[in-house]
């Protein structure tokens, strides 16, 4: 399968490392202009610096934005005021005792992982639509479904973004639009290997090995019994916005490792 988006501009939120890093990288290798974002104006042009060197004919461009609010979406759709593609990856996470979750790191999480998809796709959806054709997909999580303990707040907002991509797909419904969510289950991004170090460190093992064993012990049901690479995360949301997946809307496709035991 040859996927070519060649002409088309996509948007890659929280794109200067792991997932969005590989995922940008993948829709550039697929021709497509790219918007890199981060929330530094440094961490942009370490990531477009990495990307050019793994596609070195890349069309890409950066925009520094902080997602956390609404000006931070204000700020990166007046500097990037359309796009055919848009991943919703930014995101945050981190466990937490239920009891020790006040109100403000609710307030935080949602407003990251749920509003900041919601206010981009309020701004590009529209154009998309005029134009007969785009695709915009959310990065939730197998945590969405499998509500972690202790993450509820995380999984509480990965469930939302559920929610919403099913809406937004409805609200498409007809048109060459297409709205979906990938749910990854474990992945070895940076930022779960910079949660690891010290305890891999006090063990005496290897980030990949802790990782593994913490997939087999906290998540029984993988059947794939490692983490994901951010790579093959990526291969996923690079296939669902290519022309080839026209017929994939309202989707929660994934790349779960298994993680979840549904045969649906």
């Amino acid at each position: 399968m040859h996927i070519d988006l060649s002409g088309k501009t996509a948007l890659v939120t929280a794109s200067t490392a792991g997932i969005g890093l590989a995922t940008a990288t993948g829709l550039a290798r697929a021709g497509a202009t790219v918007v890199v974002n981060g929330r530094s104006q440094a961490s942009v042009d370490r990531a477009i610096a990495a990307l050019q060197a793994a596609v070195p004919n890349a069309r890409v461009r950066g925009v520094a934005a902080d997602l956390s609010d609404a000006a931070g979406a204000a700020a990166l759709t007046s500097a990037a005021p359309a796009a055919d593609i848009l991943v919703n990856n930014a995101g945050i996470f981190g466990p937490q005792s239920f009891f020790d979750i006040d109100d403000a790191t609710w307030e935080r999480f949602y407003q990251v992982n749920v509003m900041a998809g919601v206010r981009l796709s309020r701004h590009y959806l529209k154009g998309m639509l005029e134009k007969n054709w785009g695709r915009v997909v959310f990065i939730s999580s197998e945590s969405a479904l499998n509500i972690p303990a202790d993450m509820i707040h995380y999984g509480m907002t990965k469930t939302a973004e559920l929610a919403v991509s099913r809406g937004l797909a409805k609200l498409a419904a007809g048109s060459g639009v297409t709205v979906n969510s990938v749910l990854p289950g474990p992945t070895l991004s940076e930022g779960v290997r910079d949660m690891l170090k010290d305890v891999a460190a006090q063990s005496g093992k290897s980030v990949e090995d802790t990782m593994t064993e913490f997939v087999r012990t906290q998540r029984p049901s993988s059947i794939l019994r490692r983490a994901a690479t951010v790579e093959e995360v990526a291969n996923m949301i690079v296939y669902v916005c290519s022309p080839q997946a026209s017929a994939t809307t309202g989707a929660a496709l994934r790349v779960d490792g298994g993680v979840v035991d549904d045969i649906i």
